[in-house]
């Protein structure tokens, strides 16, 4: 079998980003189902929604060592199957205790790939002699889109859930198997340490990623719960939250390097941080769906740009050598996403989904006044 060309690896490895980004937003639109069939308090769902992001934290590190070991290939092939073989479990399982386990192995895989992913992309875009990660990543976004939207679609033509997210692993699985020969089974050097703990600048690089984060996880886990919930919109159609925040977060990921390079780092930063909360607190306040729909977007085009740039000022930055600093802020940024869902639980709980919501918006704000006076000393 001949090797694959520079071009067809290219395009495997935006398949390999798109495909987690496709199997986690299928779970998006199943949120307020499982939390029907189950019968669960906000706290309750919290905690189960902590699961997910448990299982991709611990998952990462090790994906990371095996992939040193044995190569990117096999991890994302065996991570591949283990996320497909979930997800259906995820529409019918009607225990608390088997929805979790089923979480742990979900989010295990989906952070493993996210993990080994990367491996991948560093390689090709070093091969190819040019920045391709931002192409790599908004692929992420576009799965993300695409899974949300397809099953979305589905269900508000009243397709059983269970019938809904088969075609959707159907669709990753034939993904999979046309990009797969090109996902590489080098080697990773490992000449340092694989994570530590940040310092300097890199922890307020970290925070301002984790806030950052836990919005996106907040969009991701309780946007169509909002909807259903909180304004009564019909389970069936309370996926479009999420489908507005992920199509407008997408778009201006396409054109973020041209958008960020026009307006600066720190305009860019500062004003995605105040678009993203006035969309939030919008979308939170009112109670017409379409201006519910068009928060969210604001949502997606505010934070849309505020990691990529976060992470280009991690690799700048001379307080730690760039790789230790990425791993640090990556593992800060995905606890947003560990905690984020389960900390909108206990306060939904104790307080209001729509307060919940108010405080994350707050916290946008925080983080883009933040990271725009970061420097990359």
């Amino acid at each position: 079998m001949p090797a694959p060309t520079a071009r067809f690896e290219q395009h495997a490895t935006r398949a390999a980003f798109f495909i987690p980004g496709f199997v986690v937003a299928c779970w998006a639109p199943l949120v307020p189902f499982a939390k029907v069939r189950l019968d669960l308090e906000e706290s309750q769902l919290g905690i189960l929604l902590l699961c997910l992001g448990l299982g991709s934290l611990v998952a990462m590190p090790l994906s990371g060592m095996v992939a040193a070991r044995r190569g990117p290939r096999l991890v994302m092939i065996s991570t591949v199957l283990l996320m497909l073989a979930m997800l259906p479990l995820l529409t019918f399982v009607s225990s608390p205790w088997f929805l979790a386990l089923i979480l742990i192995a979900f989010g295990g895989a989906i952070g493993a790939m996210d993990c080994v992913m990367n491996i991948q992309a560093v390689a090709v875009e070093r091969s190819a002699g040019k920045p391709m990660m931002s192409g790599f990543h908004a692929f992420y976004s576009i799965g993300s889109l695409v899974g949300a939207t397809f099953v979305t679609l589905l269900l508000s033509a009243h397709v059983g859930t269970l019938a809904a997210i088969a075609s959707a692993v159907v669709i990753a699985a034939v993904v999979a198997f046309a990009s797969q020969r090109a996902w590489r089974s080098d080697k990773a050097a490992q000449d340092g340490p694989v994570f530590a703990l940040p310092r300097g600048v890199v922890i307020a690089i970290g925070a301002v990623c984790f806030i950052t984060f836990l919005a996106e996880g907040a969009m991701l886990d309780w946007s169509a719960v909002f909807l259903h919930d909180v304004r009564q919109i019909d389970l069936g159609h309370a996926g479009w939250g999420f489908v507005a925040f992920n199509l407008a977060m997408t778009v201006t990921r396409l054109v973020g390097d041209r958008l960020v390079e026009a307006l600066g780092l720190t305009r860019a930063v500062l004003g995605g941080g105040a678009l993203a909360a006035a969309g939030l607190a919008i979308a939170t306040l009112s109670a017409s769906l379409p201006i519910i729909l068009s928060g969210y977007a604001l949502v997606g085009i505010g934070c849309a740009n505020i990691v990529p740039v976060m992470f280009s000022l991690a690799g700048r930055q001379t307080r730690m050598p760039e790789s230790i600093a990425i791993p640090a802020v990556t593992t800060m940024a995905y606890a947003g996403v560990l905690a984020g869902p389960a900390l909108i639980g206990f306060v939904a709980q104790g307080w209001s989904l729509s307060g919940a919501f108010l405080i994350v918006s707050g916290s946008l704000l925080v983080a883009g006044v933040m990271g725009s006076k970061l420097r990359s000393a």
